[in-house]
């Protein structure tokens, strides 16, 4: 099956679908047109069955830190394990890097901490959100996949575009 596309370069093509993606990602939902809501779910779905299949694989492992008195500690830490790291890497690599915002009225201290352990917070958001929930919808129903739903909403004014809206179940 052939790629559709879109009316654009390659490069323009791919960095218009990853935007897209990592929007969709983001936010849940997101309007564009119809040609293009069908391959972002081409793209978004294999990403959370990638991030589904992996998440549980972590590997505890223990840690030497010095206090403050120069004495040694053991502190355990949970590392990625192989395949989970794998799997990180080939979405960090299909997605751009979103940065949290900060919410109306949040305090900068408040911010920070909230913050603070957040290195990739899409990837987590992948990873610690939607993969365990869809995991457990997977498992009640019996069947993976499914996880985005097109919505048509008619033509678009001006250039009589159909659009879609898309969205994660």
């Amino acid at each position: 099956m052939s790629n559709r596309k879109l009316g654009r370069p390659t490069d323009q093509r791919l960095a218009l679908l990853k935007g897209q993606v990592t929007d969709l990602l983001w936010h849940g939902k997101i309007e564009t047109t119809l040609d293009r809501a069908k391959e972002v779910r081409k793209i978004a779905e294999k990403l959370i069955t990638l991030a589904v299949k992996t998440y549980t694989d972590s590997v505890e492992v223990k840690k030497t830190r010095y206090n403050t008195n120069g004495d040694p500690i053991e502190v355990p830490f949970t590392n990625d394990g192989p395949n989970k790291l794998s799997a990180r890497r080939r979405i960090m690599a299909s997605v751009y890097d979103m940065r949290e915002q900060r919410q109306k009225g949040e305090k900068k201290a408040v911010f920070r901490a909230r913050t603070k352990d957040a290195n990739h917070p899409l990837i987590e958001k992948i990873f610690n959100d939607y993969a365990p929930h869809y995991a457990k919808r997977a498992e009640e129903s019996g069947q993976g996949g499914g996880y985005t739903r097109i919505i048509k909403l008619g033509t678009r004014r001006g250039d009589n575009a159909e659009t879609a809206l898309i969205e994660l179940v």
